[in-house]
Formats: C-alpha cells, sequence, structure tokens
C-alpha cells in the first residue's frame, strides 16, 4: 500500500478508540514518542492499544481533520485537529487538541512515531 495512503486510511479510521483496528496500522515493534501538554510519553505498541480501549469508554466518535500531509521517502509529516464526540453528549463535537507527528513507515506499518500535541 502506498505510504501516503495508508496514513490518510489510518486517520479516516476508529483507530483512536478502537483498539483492533488500531492494531492493523501498527508494526509489532512500534513506538511514539509524544510531547504532550502533561510532559513526555513514550508510548509502546500495548501502551498505544490500550489507550485506543481507555478512549473508547469516553468517546463514541474520533474524527481527524488533517490540514497537512507531507511525504518524503518513508517519513510522512502529518498536521491535524483531533474532534470527538463524548458518551454524555453524543450530538457535540468537540476539539480535543492539535498535533504535529512525524511517522516512519516500516513494513507498511506506523513504526516510529515524533508527536507534539496542543490541548484546545
Amino acid at each position: 500500500m502506498a505510504t501516503k495512503k495508508m496514513i490518510q486510511d489510518f486517520y479516516k479510521s476508529d483507530a483512536f478508540i478502537n483498539s483492533e483496528v488500531l492494531d492493523t496500522f501498527l508494526h509489532p515493534e512500534v513506538v511514539l514518542e509524544w510531547n504532550s501538554s502533561k510532559g513526555f510519553i513514550k508510548m509502546s505498541r500495548q501502551e498505544l492499544l490500550n489507550m485506543a480501549d481507555e478512549l473508547s469508554r469516553a468517546y463514541v466518535r474520533s474524527k481527524v481533520r488533517i490540514s497537512h500531509l507531507i511525504k518524503e521517502d518513508d517519513t510522512i509529516a502529518v498536521r491535524y485537529s483531533h474532534y470527538v464526540k463524548t458518551i454524555e453528549n453524543p450530538r457535540e463535537e468537540m476539539l480535543l487538541a492539535h498535533f504535529f507527528v512525524i511517522w516512519e513507515i516500516k513494513d507498511d506499518k506506523l513504526f516510529r512515531g515524533y508527536q507534539i500535541s496542543q490541548l484546545f
């Protein structure tokens, strides 16, 4: 699969709130280094899957709006905003945070991620 299309499919999917979907995109040795508003987090494959399970308990819908997508070889840079709908109020879409991530792709899977986020 083309790298750019794989990334678009990933961000259009329910991967953030469905660990089974997320698992299909992750390389077995994936690592995400995330500089968040809460500090630095380094996440393994299992930690990413656990986070998707946790988010699925709070949100009924997850939507990503990509503003920038730049590819060079097996590296992709993505700038996006993440919107969610809560279980308590499923009709209202709210902005969760803005993100910038650089993904290294290996074997058509997300392999190394370097992400920065800012809460809304």
